[in-house]
C-alpha cells in the first residue's frame, strides 16, 4: 500500500485532482467528507461542537449550521483551533478505518486540506500538492463558489501559505491554468504513485 497525502489551498482544485485519481483507481479518503460525517446529527462530534460553541451553531433541523460556525471560527484563530481539536481526532480515527479496509496493493489517497497546517506530511509515503496562484484561487472562489472576495481572502489567510505547502511536497500539480491541462499531469503523478514502493524508498 502507498499512502498519499493530497493537499492544496482552498480554490486550488484539489477536489478535481482527487476525482481524477479516483477514476484512475486510487482509494480516496476524503477528510472534508469525513469531517461532515463525524459532526452529523446524533454523533459525539456534533455534541462536542455544541458543548464548545453553543446551540447557536445548530440549524433549525438540528444539523450543524456550517456558515454560522464558519463565520465564528474563521474570524478567530483560537476558536478555529478549538474546533480542530474536536474534529481532527475523529477524522483521523475514521480515516484509519477506511485505509485498513483498502487492499495491500492499493494507492490510498488521503485528501487532507490542512496537511501542511497540522504538520501531517510525515504520516504519508508521498505528499502531492495541488498548487495555484493566490489571485487565481480568489477568482475561482468568487466566480465558481459565489464567495465575497473578502471572505475568500479570509479563508485563504486561515490556511498555510503556498510556500509552506510546497515545502512539504514530494510531487506538485500545477493547476494555475485551464482544466484541460490538469488530467495529463494527474496521469503522470498516478504513474509515479503506482510505481512507488515505500519499502524501497530511501
Amino acid at each position: 500500500m502507498v499512502k498519499v497525502g493530497l493537499t492544496g489551498g482552498i480554490g486550488a482544485g484539489k477536489s478535481a485532482v482527487s476525482a481524477l485519481l479516483a477514476e484512475l483507481g486510487a482509494v480516496i479518503v476524503d477528510a472534508d467528507l469525513i469531517a461532515r460525517e463525524v459532526v452529523a446529527p446524533g454523533t459525539e462530534g456534533l455534541a462536542a461542537v455544541v458543548a464548545e460553541f453553543g446551540d447557536d451553531v445548530l440549524a433549525a433541523d438540528g444539523s450543524l449550521d456550517r456558515p454560522k460556525l464558519g463565520a465564528v471560527v474563521f474570524a478567530d484563530p483560537a476558536r478555529l483551533a478549538a474546533l480542530n481539536a474536536i474534529v481532527h481526532p475523529l477524522v483521523g480515527r475514521r480515516s484509519a478505518e477506511l485505509e485498513a479496509a483498502a487492499g495491500p496493493d492499493a494507492v490510498v489517497v488521503h485528501d487532507v486540506p490542512l496537511l501542511a497546517e497540522n504538520g501531517l506530511a510525515p504520516l504519508y509515503d508521498v505528499v502531492v500538492v495541488v498548487d495555484a496562484a493566490d489571485e487565481t484561487r480568489v477568482r475561482r472562489l468568487v466566480e465558481l463558489r459565489g464567495m465575497a472576495e473578502a471572505d475568500a481572502r479570509a479563508r485563504m489567510a486561515a490556511q498555510a501559505t503556498r510556500e509552506a505547502r510546497l515545502a512539504v511536497a514530494d510531487l506538485v500539480i500545477d493547476n494555475d491554468g485551464p482544466l484541460e491541462r490538469l488530467a495529463p499531469q494527474v496521469r503522470e503523478v498516478w504513474e509515479k504513485l503506482t510505481g512507488y514502493r515505500p519499502e524501497t524508498a530511501s
